[in-house]
């Protein structure tokens, strides 16, 4: 039976002309690409209602492209329905696409430009995805532009120092602790210095300024000069914040460095003086033995000249030369 089946539809088949053939071929591919697209569907039907119920406006053949191309149509449509409801109309599905294919964080980045956007800071689409792929939080970013953040410097968890030691002119050491309240540089966030460089340039401020003043008096009654001075030497330049204050949290009087150091200078002058002594009482005692020597010396030319006398005396009387006086 199914051979007889198979052999009237072929017999159909071969009645069939070239133009006929071509149309039920086409039809028939068009049929299977239906059948595809369908099935592909019917796995994001929900999500394109819900699309289309929130106005974010993608349509079911870009959702079946999505599939195809390996990216998460439920993430692009819940950012997409996040952005469109916050006023963000002109971020387009492509670009959340491309995004998600480049490795970025879609929906961190779409978070951030809403609060920027609610905060009225001046962001776009493209440099929080620049911001996102360079390795840095875009959304922490915005928030401490809005709410400031506070840095502890020195920062005993990295440095393992806990204060910043000074020294006045006057000698006295200063133990100080501040506190940097800084707000994000959007402008600046990319290839920007981190905190590590805030909390170094503070630190030298703060060491130099204590190192300017004639006395640790003057520090100690009106701390804020130290901040003044720092905060004038716009330390936050080329960085990825913004300094809004310092402030001198705690500082305490250290050792007396200026005694202690005057202190080790005087005995270091009291060893090199006596270095000196020693040495010229060993050129002393050395001079003192070589005259002891010379002496020697002489008194050994002296007995040899002595002895040479009795010799030269006898050698006269064997010459002649050498006779008794007559008498008188």
């Amino acid at each position: 039976m199914l051979e007889r089946h198979a052999f009237q539809v072929a017999a159909g088949l071969a009645e069939l002309t070239f133009p006929q053939m071509l149309v039920a071929g086409v039809a028939l591919i068009f049929g299977v690409l239906m059948l595809v697209f369908l099935g592909v569907f019917a796995s994001v039907g929900s999500l394109w209602f819900r699309a289309f119920m929130s106005g974010a406006g993608i349509g079911p053949l870009q959702m079946v492209v999505m599939k195809l191309k390996k990216v998460n149509p439920q993430l692009i449509v819940d950012t997409r329905i996040m952005s469109v409801q916050a006023g963000l109309d002109d971020i387009t599905t492509n670009a959340m696409e491309s995004h998600y294919l480049a490795g970025g964080n879609v929906p961190l980045v779409i978070r951030a430009l809403i609060a920027a956007h609610r905060a009225q800071i001046d962001l776009d689409w493209k440099t929080a995805a620049a911001i996102d792929l360079a390795g840095r939080n875009v959304l922490e970013a915005v928030q401490t532009s809005v709410k400031t953040k506070v840095i502890d410097c020195p920062d005993p968890g990295r440095s393992g120092r806990p204060t910043l030691d000074g020294v006045a002119r006057d000698g006295i050491q200063l133990k100080a602790r501040a506190r940097v309240t800084v707000r994000t540089n959007i402008k600046q966030l990319i290839g920007g210095a981190t905190e590590e460089t805030i909390i170094a340039r503070v630190g030298e401020g703060i060491v130099s300024a204590i190192g300017s003043c004639e006395s640790h008096k003057e520090v100690l009654a009106n701390p804020m000069l130290i901040a003044r001075a720092v905060l004038a030497k716009g330390l936050d330049s080329q960085t990825a914040y913004e300094i809004v204050s310092i402030d001198i949290a705690d500082i305490d009087v250290g050792d007396n460095v200026g005694a202690r150091l005057q202190a080790d200078q005087a005995e270091a002058d009291m060893r090199i003086a006596r270095a000196h002594a020693e040495e010229r009482r060993a050129a002393a005692v050395a001079l003192e033995q070589e005259m002891r020597a010379r002496t020697q010396e002489n008194q050994a030319e002296v007995v040899l000249s002595e002895s040479e006398i009795p010799r030269a005396m006898a050698e006269a009387y064997r010459q002649g030369s050498l006779r008794a006086g007559s008498k008188t």
